[in-house]
């Protein structure tokens, strides 16, 4: 579990496929040293594994899935991405609840540079759009941002300038596909009502037919 909280910016140093396996190596600085086998990380908002690391570089393993489904299609040395160590107990809960499972990947249509804030604006695919709520939360690239306007096909955030500078949002520019993960209470809901329609799943009649309201 994430909470959207970027914590580094690394810089990918190799990206090499191996079979159906991509092999990431990522340099980073303060959090690699507090890093093991086995640990998760997210990395622009996708939960991997640690498969190595050192000081200054932590390593790995894609599968081909997790490419195609996400922004690392388009992923090359040099490239900047946001680190996040998973929570650990005790830590605050400072963004959203973030899985680090990415539902989709937007494209930056827009981008509006101001000296007191950043405006961007992501096209996504409109049978998404209903996970979208305006002043609800969402994880672009593993960043907890909120929701500033939306469309039946994009919606619009808003970005200080002080995640600009610790996000690769400062690298973004126009055509750039960015991971999209929305609200998973959102998700719930949305599946709920999905079922509901359907005749399954719980509904308001179930919970008051078994006593529970």
């Amino acid at each position: 579990m994430f909470t959207g909280l970027i914590q580094e910016i690394g810089t990918v140093a190799g990206f090499i496929r191996s079979g159906g396996v991509y092999r990431m190596d990522v340099s980073s600085g303060e959090i690699s040293s507090d890093l093991k086998i086995g640990d998760s990380v997210a990395v622009n908002g996708v939960c991997l594994t640690v498969i190595d690391v050192s000081k200054g570089s932590v390593s790995f393993d894609v599968m081909e899935e997790t490419v195609r489904r996400s922004s690392f299609s388009g992923l090359t040395v040099g490239g900047k991405v946001n680190l996040e160590p998973a929570l650990k107990i005790g830590d605050r809960l400072g963004g959203h609840m973030v899985q680090g499972h990415v539902d989709c990947v937007g494209e930056i249509t827009k981008i509006v540079n101001r000296p007191e804030e950043s405006s961007m604006e992501i096209s996504i695919d409109p049978s998404k759009s209903h996970l979208v709520v305006e002043k609800g939360s969402v994880a672009v690239d593993g960043i907890s941002l909120t929701v500033g306007e939306v469309s039946d096909k994009s919606f619009k955030i808003y970005v200080i300038p002080h995640t600009r500078l610790v996000t690769n949002l400062g690298y973004r520019k126009i055509g750039d596909g960015v991971n999209i993960e929305f609200d998973v209470v959102g998700k719930y809901i949305a599946r709920s009502k999905e079922l509901e329609k359907k005749g399954s799943g719980v509904s308001e009649e179930l919970l008051r037919r078994t006593n529970f309201i």
